[in-house]
């Protein structure tokens, strides 16, 4: 027998910029970024707007080619802006994905040339797909508009669209250009994305730092309130949380069997597919992080003050921790609609042995490879009360 074995190292560097007006032609940001290519005169680019954005400021579709015109000897703008629906359809259905790569393909972007994706994660998903394969991979510079996109999705390596019924089935591990956060596009979310996207912030507290998780519980009101500064504050650490773990896990692109990052999403994608997506993601995690806490104070991991801690937090922010649709869990166990199911889906999502992260305290998480069913059942039973309650007045119910 006779083999060569080789090597190959990468290393990756993006930026992730925080900003206001992205577009105001007096906003250096995306200009510097954009660079042209060796022995080129001018960067080119195609533009990718989600369409709630497009809606929610009428003046962007302007404004994007004004900024481009506006410097005329580094940008070039290499077609019309294209616009694709927002929200997790455009992620069923793979025609939108064609429609960016046949833009692409029109604009005769290549690999030095950039895909500019504005938009809440869903259609950066989509956008970044097609990046990563057309050409085996064109520069993608993610705008995400969605406090969801800015404090975790759009930091990372990730992209894909949905496939037989599962999400993210299809899609790729590439890093993109650059992110640019831009704080404007947060103030016309409604107040359900507002809030949702502060599940992913409190998260990362529990898994990467418990100080920060603190600062979720001081906030809660402000953010609840739509306090903006503070907002701004909480996707700034949450951001550095997500890319730290990120470049120092040592598993960028999960070839292991663990996923801190997805703490609490294998009930949440489960609870999405169950409502056809009319839940959104960041309600799917909030209600994903309660149960696997409860489990966790029920399996005797973690205490139950910590527990009462993370269940009120996610209240205050204006979160639900249960959905009637768990109900059908209750029911059947092992029935076509219950949320256990999606521990299957999430180890074959992952492949090797069932990995499920757990906590043992605020920021102290740990993985465990066997759930039991009668504990879940009783998290989701606890939960249910809970609702019932009132979020934050029947925690000490848990036995």
């Amino acid at each position: 027998m006779d083999a060569i074995e080789q090597e190959i190292r990468l290393s990756f560097r993006y930026p992730v910029h925080f900003t206001s007006g992205v577009f105001s032609v007096s906003n250096p940001v995306l200009r510097d970024l954009l660079t042209p290519p060796a022995g080129g005169s001018r960067a080119r680019a195609l533009v990718v707007v989600d369409s709630g954005v497009d809606a929610a400021h009428p003046g962007l579709r302007a404004a994007i080619p004004a900024y481009f015109a506006a410097h005329p000897s580094s940008l070039s703008l290499a077609g019309a802006v294209v616009v694709l629906p927002g929200g997790e359809q455009v992620k069923n259905d793979p025609a939108h994905l064609e429609t960016v790569v046949a833009a692409v393909h029109a604009a005769a972007l290549c690999r030095h040339s950039y895909l500019v994706a504005v938009g809440g994660g869903a259609v950066l998903d989509v956008a970044g797909f097609a990046a990563a394969t057309a050409h085996r991979g064109i520069r993608l510079i993610r705008v995400p508009t969605t406090v969801l996109a800015q404090d975790d999705s759009a930091v990372g390596v990730k992209n894909g669209i949905n496939a037989f019924g599962q999400k993210n089935y299809l899609g790729t591990f590439a890093a993109p250009f650059a992110v640019v956060n831009d704080f404007d596009f947060l103030a016309t979310l409604s107040d359900r994305d507002w809030r949702g996207g502060l599940s992913e912030a409190v998260k990362a507290g529990l898994i990467r730092d418990a100080a920060f998780f603190q600062l979720l519980e001081t906030e809660a009101g402000a953010l609840r309130n739509r306090d903006a500064a503070a907002m701004q504050r909480v996707v700034r650490r949450s951001a550095a949380l997500h890319l730290q773990h990120i470049a120092t896990s040592g598993d960028p692109f999960e070839l292991g069997s663990s996923r801190p990052l997805d703490f609490g999403h294998w009930a949440a994608h489960r609870l999405e597919q169950l409502t056809g997506h009319a839940m959104r993601h960041g309600e799917a995690v909030a209600i994903g992080i309660a149960l696997d806490s409860t489990y966790s104070r029920l399996a005797g991991f973690l205490p139950e003050p910590q527990w009462r801690r993370i269940v009120d937090v996610i209240g205050a922010l204006g979160l639900a921790v249960y959905a009637p649709l768990l109900d059908d869990t209750l029911a059947a166990p092992d029935g076509p609609r219950s949320v256990l199911r999606g521990l299957a889906e999430f180890q074959e999502h992952l492949g090797g042995q069932l990995t499920i992260m757990m906590l043992e305290d605020i920021g102290r998480p740990f993985d465990v490879h066997d759930i039991r069913t009668d504990l879940m059942l009783q998290s989701i039973a606890t939960l249910k009360r809970i609702d019932a309650d009132g979020v934050g007045r029947a925690a000490q119910k848990a036995s």
